[in-house]
Parts: C-alpha cells; structure tokens; sequence
C-alpha cells in the first residue's frame, strides 16, 4: 500500500469549507484525481472547475477512491459523514483507507478505526493546525493517529498538506495530541488579547510594540499572525469561535474523563460563549479581544477600521 503514484491513486474528499477546500486543491494541483462531496455543492465548485469529479454523497465518493478524506465541523458531522446510512465506511471497498482531518473525539476516533477493521478498511485520524493561512500555505502541523503501516502509506499525501508531519501513536492519540494544541490556544489567545488591550490604553503605537515583542520570549504563532488582525480590524474566520468552543468542549471533557482541573482552558471557554454570545459565533477565534475589549470598556478600533 503506497498512495505516491499519482497515477494509480484515486483520492476521496469529503468536506470543502474554509481548510477543506484549500487542502483538496492541493491534491489536485499534485496531480491526484480526486472525487468530491460536500453539504453545499457550491463551495467545491472551485475545486470542480480544477478537475474533481463530484459524488452525490460520502458512499460514492468512498466507491470512487483508494483513501478518502474527511474534514468536516463537529463530531456529529464526522460521525454522519463516515458511519452514517450513505458515509464513506457504507462505500468503501475492502483496503481502503479513511482519513478523518476534522478536529474531533478522541473516543470517536477509536470507534471509527474499529468499524473501519470490521469491513477490511483502515482508519487514520489526523487532525491539522495552523489555520486558513496553514492549508493555503500547505505549512499545516498534522497530528496522527491511527496503523503505523496506513500512515506510512498516507505520508505521501500529508506531505503535501503540511509541513509537520508526525505519527502520535494508536487510533485516537492524533485527536488527543490536537486537544493539547488547542489548550495551547486557548489560553494563549488571552495572553495576546489582554496584551494588546493594555497597549492600547497605555497609548503605545501597536504596530511598534508588536515588533519589540513579536520576536522575543514572549512571541506565538497566534501573537505573530493573529495581532496584526486585530489591529487591521480583520476579524475572518481562519477557525471560527463556534468551533473552537466544541474544541474545547471536547478537551474539557476528556479532562473530566482523566480527573484533570484545567482552569486555564476553564476560562477561555467562559470567555468565549460570551464571544459567541456577542454575536461573534462565526467570526474568527481573534474576535476574542471584543470579549476581553468589553469587559473594561474598551472601545476596540486601534487604527479607525470600521
């Protein structure tokens, strides 16, 4: 089993939202023939004009493929997408290989690579960080669970994806090592909202600190990428709050399982229902400084965007 020849490959791709779609065009763009499916068939119109072929539901993309890709919202959606009536695991033939790339339960992981077995299929679970900006750039950190010989064989493809490619062990440990990244998140976000808002009614130049900072101990990929959104007023989803709070949903619960306090995720959790219930559901997880702006009356708007 080895998915590197282009030719012989025939790829599956379920999900096409704002990371889906990106990633699947790169596969494209590697010369993979790939079938298609999303809820909306106009968000893989793009990838359709590019080459994909389009299946009426995940069973018919699963038919049509060697591997398949899922990457779809919430562990309901992976769920319905790969066990459901018409999902991937209903199409797909003896050796094939699912690779679920949403951020989803760790427990769901293990139950999907068990009914995978049962059908002489192979599951991976490999969830992904670094945002709209990582699966446009292919730079995604991938975080792997699942068959050491399937995920010898699926490298090929992460590669393609991401930059960061690393096998975490058994079913389940991709989902649980992205629970880790996201408490990482989570809290951090905090740190640069909070930082930036003492800035702001310190009376510093934002840009200015942020290039004193950016660079020293103090420095993160969210501080290094997400700040300058802040400042430009760019609130866009490259994830958005309402998944990310079922992230940390997800991560609050496993710890429950485990008897861990997390009194840090605890809180960013807090902040961000009150995000969402903001009406910042939709928008990108840097909306959290209106959250944190709020609750010192801070009129947020560092360089007069709208």
């Amino acid at each position: 089993m080895n998915f590197s020849d282009t030719e012989s490959t025939r790829v599956g791709w379920v999900g096409t939202g704002v990371m889906g779609a990106s990633m699947c065009a790169h596969l494209i763009n590697a010369g993979y023939r790939v079938t298609v499916h999303s809820r909306t068939r106009a968000r893989a119109q793009p990838l359709l004009e590019s080459g994909a072929l389009w299946a009426d539901d995940p069973a018919q993309v699963a038919a049509a493929a060697d591997v398949v890709f899922t990457m779809v919202g919430y562990p309901a959606d992976v769920r319905e997408v790969i066990l459901g009536e018409r999902g991937v695991l209903s199409g797909a033939r003896s050796g094939a290989v699912i690779i679920d790339m949403s951020t989803s339960e760790p427990s769901l992981a293990e139950e999907i690579a068990q009914a995978a077995r049962a059908q002489g299929a192979t599951s991976i679970d490999a969830p992904v960080s670094g945002g709209d900006i990582g699966a446009r750039n292919a730079t995604l950190s991938i975080m792997v669970g699942g068959d050491p010989e399937a995920v010898a064989a699926a490298t090929p493809l992460f590669e393609i994806l991401g930059k960061t490619i690393v096998h975490q062990g058994p079913a389940g440990a991709g989902q649980h090592t992205k629970m880790v990244n996201q408490t990482l998140i989570a809290t951090g976000m905090i740190g640069v909202c909070e930082a930036l808002l003492y800035a702001y009614r310190a009376g510093l130049d934002l840009e200015t600190v942020l290039a004193s900072v950016s660079g020293g101990a103090a420095g993160s990929w969210s501080l290094s990428n997400y700040a300058p959104r802040m400042l430009r007023g760019d609130f866009a989803p490259g994830f958005m709050v309402e998944h990310f709070i079922k992230d940390m949903e997800i991560t609050l619960a496993e710890a429950r399982r485990m008897n861990l306090a997390l009194p840090g995720l605890a809180l960013a959790h807090e902040l961000y229902l009150a995000l969402r219930a903001q009406g910042h559901g939709r928008d990108g997880t840097q909306s959290l400084i209106h959250a944190l702006a709020r609750l010192s009356a801070v009129d947020w708007n560092p360089l007069g965007s709208g």
